[in-house]
């Protein structure tokens, strides 16, 4: 079974190719600029008016070179779906100066961009280049999704989402989706979209990345444990017990400290953490079925996992397959396995 698993971060996107015929330490990884990261370098680089058509993408640095791009003076058109990379609430797009025209109406006249979080003819030229070639039988993708409802502040939007679907404790594979997704994921739907007749497992990247610590042998070992993936943007921690998880909490993590996190561990691990405690620092929030008691480590993941040196914390640092970039692939392939009954 030959599996393709995209990561889509918003500092990298982390690819892996992977051959189950094969150690996962033989697959063929790559890792490269986040396509947020990549449009908005093209964004700036265009002193004219643009059209930017295509798919809800990862926000970040596009949200912020359009923001850029109309101060400047100039002309930005985006298309309903494109145009909800910036924000879902299209009102709240349109105030920012925005001109959101119809899907299908042509604009020869101005410079034209497309958006994309996932882009395989890039992804397979780049490995052609090494007499690789692009095949698979599967494809699994990740993205950080808050979801949508009209009204509902997206922080407790995602942690509604996230509560209902942790109503008993679950095994991370679950919270994956096969082919299709709720409508309110409007990111994962831009994806499902581009990927129409892939049929992709696609899965939130916070879940991947926590599901694919568990692929880690020392940690596959362990009977209780959190896992946490510390991000750019945002921190994610699970508490896991037999394999299941049991609570989450999710922070910006900018606003934790090695001192908050070792508290809120404490609390997510003792079945305590509150949504409310987390929620009025700034984070996302946070839910607990019950407590996993005392645990053996904290299983670490995610480009600023270093702060989690500066704990008092027992850190493990999370590496399937040998590679600790590889995370949310590794969840991913994790996923699609399970979902075929073969992990």
């Amino acid at each position: 079974m030959k599996i393709l698993a995209i990561d889509v971060g918003t500092g990298t996107q982390d690819i892996m190719l992977y051959d189950s015929y094969e150690s996962m330490e033989n697959a063929v990884k790559l890792v490269l600029p986040s396509p947020t990261k990549i449009m908005a370098n093209r964004i700036t680089k265009h002193h004219n008016d643009l059209f930017l058509n295509g798919e809800t993408m990862g926000g970040g640095p596009v949200n912020r070179a359009i923001k850029n791009h109309l101060k400047k003076g100039y002309r930005v058109l985006m298309t309903e779906n494109s145009a909800r990379t910036v924000r879902d609430d299209l009102e709240r797009v349109r105030s920012l100066g925005v001109e959101i025209v119809p899907a299908l109406e042509k604009h020869p006249e101005l410079a034209e961009l497309e958006l994309k979080d996932v882009d395989l003819r890039a992804i397979g030229d780049s490995l052609s280049n090494f007499d690789v070639e692009l095949d698979f039988d599967h494809i699994g993708v990740a993205v950080q999704d808050h979801g949508y409802q009209e009204g509902t502040g997206d922080r407790n939007f995602r942690f509604q989402k996230i509560k209902e679907k942790l109503d008993i404790p679950r095994a991370p594979e679950e919270f994956a989706y096969y082919g299709e997704a709720p409508e309110y994921f409007t990111r994962m739907q831009g994806v499902l979209r581009m990927l129409k007749g892939y049929n992709p497992m696609i899965m939130d990247s916070k879940f991947a990345s926590i599901c694919g610590a568990t692929v880690d042998p020392v940690v596959a070992e362990m009977d209780s444990y959190v896992a946490i993936d510390v991000g750019n943007g945002h921190t994610l921690a699970a508490a896991f017990m037999d394999g299941k998880i049991h609570g989450v909490f999710e922070h910006h993590t900018g606003l934790l400290t090695p001192r908050k996190i070792e508290k809120l561990v404490k609390k997510l691990s003792e079945g305590i953490i509150t949504h409310e405690e987390v929620h009025e620092d700034g984070g996302h929030g946070a839910w607990a079925i019950d407590a996993i008691g005392t645990f053996e480590c904290v299983v670490a993941t995610g480009p600023k996992r270093a702060i989690m040196t500066e704990t008092d914390l027992n850190v493990h640092n999370a590496a399937p397959g040998g590679d600790v970039m590889m995370t949310g692939p590794a969840g991913l392939i994790k996923a699609i396995m399970a979902g075929k009954g073969v992990y």
